[in-house]
C-alpha cells in the first residue's frame, strides 16, 4: 500500500483534526461542569439534564480526540526535546479518556437514581477533571506553540535533519 502524500505540515489532510476535536471535547467537559455548579446552586435540574448529556457526548468525542492524536504524533516526526512533552500528553490523554468515560457512567447512575440532585462528591470528582483537562490543554498548548510539531518551519527543519 502506498503511503499518503503529506502536506507542509507532514499531514495526510489541511490541517490538524486531533485539535479540531480535542477542542469540542474540552468545551462540552467544561460546559458540563459549570452546568452542574449552577444547577447544584440554584437547585435548577434541568441544568444537571444539560450537563449529563454534554458529558456523555465529551465520553464519546474523547475516543476520536485520542485515535487522531495517536495518529497525528506517529507522523509527527517529533524531535527529542519534544519527546517526553509528547509522552507525558499521550498518556494524559488515555487516562482522561478513561476517567471521561467512567464519571459519564456515574453521571447517569447518579441521574437514574435522582435526577433532581448532584452530590457535593460528585462535582469535587468533576472539579478534578477540569483540573486534568486544563493540564492537558497546557501540554497540548506546549506542543503547538512551544515545540511546534505540525508546524510548516518545524516539519521542514526536521526534514533537514536540522532538528534531532
Amino acid at each position: 500500500m502506498p503511503a499518503l502524500p503529506l502536506n507542509s505540515h507532514n499531514l495526510p489532510y489541511p490541517d490538524p483534526l486531533h485539535g479540531i476535536i480535542v477542542h469540542f471535547v474540552i468545551a462540552m467537559v467544561l460546559f458540563s461542569f459549570v452546568c452542574d455548579v449552577m444547577g447544584y446552586l440554584f437547585r435548577n435540574h434541568r441544568l444537571f439534564e444539560v450537563s449529563c448529556w454534554n458529558l456523555f457526548v465529551a465520553a464519546v468525542a474523547v475516543f476520536f480526540a485520542v485515535i487522531m492524536g495517536q495518529f497525528e504524533a506517529g507522523i509527527a516526526q517529533p524531535y527529542e526535546a519534544a519527546k517526553s512533552v509528547l509522552a507525558y500528553h499521550t498518556l494524559t490523554g488515555w487516562s482522561l479518556s478513561a476517567f471521561i468515560a467512567g464519571i459519564t457512567g456515574w453521571r447517569f447512575v447518579i441521574r437514574a437514581r435522582n435526577p433532581l440532585k448532584v452530590p457535593t462528591v460528585y462535582l469535587g470528582v468533576a472539579a478534578f477533571l477540569v483540573c486534568l483537562v486544563c493540564f492537558q490543554v497546557y501540554l497540548g498548548s506546549q506542543l503547538v506553540w512551544v515545540y511546534g510539531l505540525h508546524s510548516g518551519p518545524i516539519v521542514e527543519a526536521t526534514k533537514q535533519g536540522l532538528l534531532k
